[in-house]
């Protein structure tokens, strides 16, 4: 099995997004919001996150469509550049199954880390892909999956750039399967692993102490799993926590609050005192920055 060296052991320097994102984890349990636009990631690195995560199901459902493998890898490459350039947190992507066979993963990792993101997971299974608390999932035969992951781990010309394999198999065929999954992808070359639909606190805990290595853990609500606090995950030996689409479904509830009032009342007002304001939303932007920059370019002469 691979020893998961630390990112001191690599030659690259330590400011890459991968660098940072490993730096992170090796100090504590690190909190990966889902960011659905780059002004989220904003957001939430003003909030002071350490790390920001870009959610294939957010992504798809932002777009209008389900998280079945609609869109492209252009597609999720564009939003992962878009979110990179505004924050200076580093950023996981998901890849879902990397866009097809070990060939186009090598494809994958080269966008997505031109792209700017500190890491990528893939996943083990068939398309059309399913959302992991889905049912109706099928896997690919676990060797196809360690081909695709030796692929991105060659393919990536920053030995930080972090890949993370997800496993699907505990929905699908058994526990003890994504175990056995799990320890052939590490040896593959995974940096760390991201167990899909652990359907208890006891599961959980159980992967962790047969697969010892950097873990990642999706606390999605309304899946087949419990909702565990960060600090109880991490003393369980998770270095990693995704949250993919909290912030995503509580604006979407609002979407549709604020909507249906303006729809009803023909007005906005009573919905002004939830709105972040203009100088708030202004502030969030850096628009006092542009306009300073833009007639320090201009001189006096700027109007």
């Amino acid at each position: 099995m691979s020893t998961h060296s630390s990112p001191t052991a690599h030659s690259t320097s330590r400011t890459s997004p991968g660098a940072v994102l490993r730096a992170a984890w090796e100090s504590g349990p690190v909190v990966l919001p889902g960011v659905f636009s780059p002004l989220v990631a904003k957001l939430a690195e003003r909030i002071g996150f350490r790390a920001v995560y870009l959610s294939g199901g957010a992504l798809s459902a932002g777009n209008g469509v389900p998280d079945i493998g609609l869109l492209t890898l252009t597609e999720f490459a564009t939003a992962a550049q878009l979110t990179a350039q505004a924050t200076s947190l580093p950023l996981l992507c998901d890849a879902d199954t990397g866009f097809g066979e070990s060939l186009n993963v090598e494809r994958t990792v080269a966008m997505f880390e031109a792209a700017g993101a500190a890491g990528i997971h893939l996943e083990d299974q068939e398309m059309p892909k399913r959302c992991g608390h889905l049912s109706g999932k099928s896997l690919v035969a676990p060797e196809e999956m360690a081909a695709k992951i030796r692929a991105a781990v060659a393919a990536r010309r920053d030995p930080n750039f972090v890949i993370v394999a997800r496993t699907d198999a505990r929905g699908v065929t058994s526990f003890d399967d994504a175990v056995t999954r799990a320890k052939l992808y590490l040896d593959a070359g995974a940096d760390a692993m991201f167990p899909e639909a652990m359907q208890s606190a006891d599961e959980f805990a159980r992967f962790a102490k047969l697969v010892p290595c950097p873990l990642l853990a999706n606390m999605t609500e309304f899946g087949k799993g419990p909702l565990i606090d960060v600090k109880t995950l991490g003393e369980m030996g998770y270095r990693m926590v995704l949250f993919p689409l909290t912030a995503f479904r509580v604006a979407m509830r609002a979407a549709v609050d604020t909507l249906t009032e303006l729809f009803r009342t023909g007005t906005q007002a009573t919905s002004v005192p939830k709105m972040m304001t203009r100088a708030e939303l202004y502030d969030a932007l850096g628009y006092t920055s542009y306009e300073q920059r833009d007639r320090a370019y201009f001189g006096e002469n700027r109007q």
